[in-house]
Formats: structure tokens, C-alpha cells, sequence
């Protein structure tokens, strides 16, 4: 029965990422067929941003990071008061959710698999495992923003902050794992922008357009 809870935490996790929040806000409100087939061509909340505004990608860039969070958090949660695995495990159980819903963002079976780059999922699970380290990593964010107006290069240095800080004595983690899983969460982040890298080579790379940056 155990096993049983965990799978389904497990289908939860993965559906839940599943969830294409950029292509049925541009359905539902803004009579876009696939949001895919304009700006940079995914279903994430930097196109969403570029496509259909700030009020749209706002919303968007929080339920994707909502989707990270309700999976890394609550499903282990429900796993520990289910009686599935044991206190002490809840952090494994709370990566794996989280990483399964990455995946579902970024794989998505309601999307024909074609979905975002991951960088608001992933800020959302680590919200719900490391949220002081991922504090620092928005004000990172925020900083490459607003000083260079790419999203894609804010996004992959953030991720790689998050790997580095955790190597510092005041935010390094209990458990050593979680500082393996800063680098992979990098790779990943790198790996999923790699067009991107390309277009900021090339200088083509599209800015966010801020009130006071004409």
C-alpha cells in the first residue's frame, strides 16, 4: 500500500507540472491559439511575458512556480501523514516530487509535450526545500534583469547562484545531497536555454521591455 501512496504522489507531481498554464491563458483570454507558435516558441512565462504582457506572464510565472511548490511540499506532506515513508526521508521524497514536476513542465502531456524551460517550476520546488538560498537567488534575478533586461541570462545566473551559494558556510545545507542538486538544477537550467545562449552570442536575444528603457 505504501508504494501505492507514492506512485500517485508521484502521477500527481508529473500532472501537475503538466498543467500548460501559458497555452490556456492564451487560449482563454487573449483567443491565442498556442502561444507556442509566437515569440521564442515555448510555453513559459518569459513568452508569455514577451507575447501577451506583464499581466499575463505575472500570472503565469506564479502558478508554474506554484506548480514546484505544491508538489515539492504538500505531496511529501500527504506521503508522511499517509504513513508511506518515514519523516527523516521527506526531503528525498520532496526533490523527487518537485523534479517530477519540473519534467512534467517542461515534457507536458497535455501539450504534446512542448512546454516551457522549467526556471519558474524550479524556483517554486526549491521555494518549498531551500527558501532562504532561492531568496537570494530572486534578488539576483531581479538585479541581472533590470541591468541587462534578458530573461534567459538573469534565469541561468540565478541557477548557477543557487549551486555556488550553497558551497558558503552560511547556506550550506544539511544534507551535502542538496548541494549536488544545486549543480544538476543549473545544468538543467543551462541546458534548457541553450537557443538562448546562442541568441546572446549572436546578439539577437530579445529584451523585456521596462518602462524606463526605451
Amino acid at each position: 500500500m505504501h508504494y501505492l501512496y507514492i506512485a500517485l504522489a508521484f502521477l500527481a507531481a508529473y500532472l501537475l507540472g503538466s498543467v500548460p498554464t501559458a497555452l490556456w491563458v492564451g487560449r482563454r483570454f487573449f483567443n491565442l491559439a498556442d502561444i507556442r507558435e509566437h515569440g521564442s516558441g515555448n510555453a513559459g512565462a518569459t513568452n508569455t511575458f514577451r507575447v501577451l504582457g506583464p499581466k499575463a506572464g505575472s500570472f503565469v510565472l506564479f502558478v508554474d512556480a506554484l506548480k514546484g511548490f505544491v508538489a515539492a511540499f504538500f505531496l511529501p506532506q500527504w506521503l508522511v501523514a499517509q504513513g508511506a515513508i518515514a519523516p527523516e526521508h521527506e526531503l528525498y521524497y520532496r526533490l523527487a516530487c518537485g523534479a517530477l514536476a519540473v519534467v512534467g513542465h517542461i515534457y507536458p502531456v497535455f501539450a504534446q509535450f512542448r512546454g516551457g524551460k522549467g526556471v519558474a517550476t524550479i524556483l517554486g520546488m526549491m521555494l518549498g526545500v531551500a527558501p532562504a538560498t532561492v531568496g537570494v537567488c530572486i534578488l539576483v534575478f531581479i538585479v541581472m534583469l533590470l541591468l541587462f533586461r534578458y530573461v534567459s541570462l538573469a534565469s541561468m545566473t540565478a541557477g548557477v547562484c543557487f549551486a555556488l551559494l550553497q558551497l558558503l558556510p552560511q547556506f550550506r545545507p544539511q544534507q551535502p545531497f542538496l548541494i549536488y542538486v544545486g549543480f544538476v538544477l543549473a545544468a538543467l537550467l543551462i541546458y534548457t536555454h541553450r537557443a538562448n545562449i546562442g541568441r546572446l552570442r549572436a546578439g539577437t536575444e530579445s529584451r523585456v521591455p521596462l518602462p524606463w528603457a526605451k
